[in-house]
C-alpha cells in the first residue's frame, strides 16, 4: 500500500498524464484515495490500470447529505504483484450526477455501476445496460439516499396472506 508520500507522487505523476484531475488525496488508518474530478475519473483509472492496479475490487455509490456535491462513487482498486489496494473517490451534484462509465476498463463494473444508479441515481454515461438492477422499472427514487423516506412499502407475511390479500388487489 503506498504510504502518504507515495500517494503523493501518484497523485503527482497522475495529474501530469490526466491534467487537471486531482483533487486532492487522503491518507487515513493506512488507506490511500485519490480525490478525482467527475470528467477525468476514466482517465484517472485507465492509469492507475497501467500501473498495475489491474482489479476493481468493488465501486459503490455513497450520500453524503446535507453536503455538496452529495453523491459520491468510490472505485476501490487491487495491485496483486505488488499486493497493493488503493481507491479512488469522485463525487457529483444531485442536478448532473454524471460519471463516464468504466465498463471498457474492467467489465465487472457493469453490475456494480448499475447498483450505484438503482440506488443512488448516479448515471453512467455509456454504460452498455443502464437499466435499474434491483429495482423495478417503474420505481420512482432512490432508496439508498438518505433523504428517501424512511417506511417502504407493507410486507407480506404468510400468517396473515389471506386477511391482507385483497388488499393488494
Amino acid at each position: 500500500m503506498p504510504d502518504a508520500t507515495g500517494l503523493e507522487l501518484y497523485a503527482q505523476e497522475i495529474g501530469e498524464a490526466v491534467p487537471n484531475s486531482s483533487l486532492g488525496t487522503e491518507f487515513h488508518r493506512g488507506r490511500a484515495t485519490l480525490n478525482v474530478a467527475p470528467p477525468r475519473v476514466h482517465g484517472v483509472l485507465e492509469q492507475l490500470r497501467g500501473k498495475g492496479y489491474t482489479f476493481l475490487a468493488s465501486l459503490h455509490g455513497v450520500d453524503y447529505y446535507p453536503e455538496e456535491p452529495r453523491l459520491g462513487v468510490l472505485y476501490e482498486l487491487l495491485d496483486f504483484k505488488r499486493v497493493d489496494r488503493i481507491s479512488v473517490k469522485v463525487r457529483v451534484h444531485t442536478e448532473d450526477p454524471r460519471i463516464l462509465t468504466v465498463t471498457d476498463i474492467w467489465r465487472g463494473a457493469n453490475h456494480q455501476e448499475r447498483e450505484a444508479f438503482d440506488m443512488f441515481g448516479v448515471i453512467f454515461d455509456g454504460h452498455p445496460d443502464p437499466r435499474r438492477i434491483l429495482m423495478p422499472e417503474d420505481y420512482d427514487g432512490y432508496p439508498q439516499r438518505r433523504d428517501f423516506p424512511v417506511g417502504g412499502e407493507p410486507v407480506l407475511f404468510t400468517f396473515n396472506e389471506e386477511q391482507n390479500y385483497g388488499q393488494w388487489q
